[in-house]
């Protein structure tokens, strides 16, 4: 998911955030309010992560919050198959 539509889903967003990483706050959730780099930086604080290693949890957590695709619906059967 890009990071648009991360904070276009910040509320709805919080709770799989918060399972991810428990020790943020509300507040730091606020703070946060769906930009990447600040979500990196309180990881740097919270967890005592280096500068890359937060960029990188964000990006891999960024990338499994990707909405599935959805399968396509076959269509209609052509006349005279079953």
């Amino acid at each position: 998911m890009n990071w648009d539509r991360i904070e276009g889903r910040w509320k709805q967003l919080k709770g799989k955030i918060r399972e991810k990483w428990g020790k943020l706050t509300d507040s730091d959730l606020e703070q946060i309010a769906g930009k990447r780099d600040k979500l990196a930086g309180v990881l740097q604080e919270r967890y005592g992560y280096a500068k890359d290693e937060a960029g990188r949890q964000v990006d891999e957590w960024a990338t499994a919050m990707r909405e599935p695709e959805r399968p396509q619906r076959p269509g209609p059967s052509p006349a005279g198959t079953p």
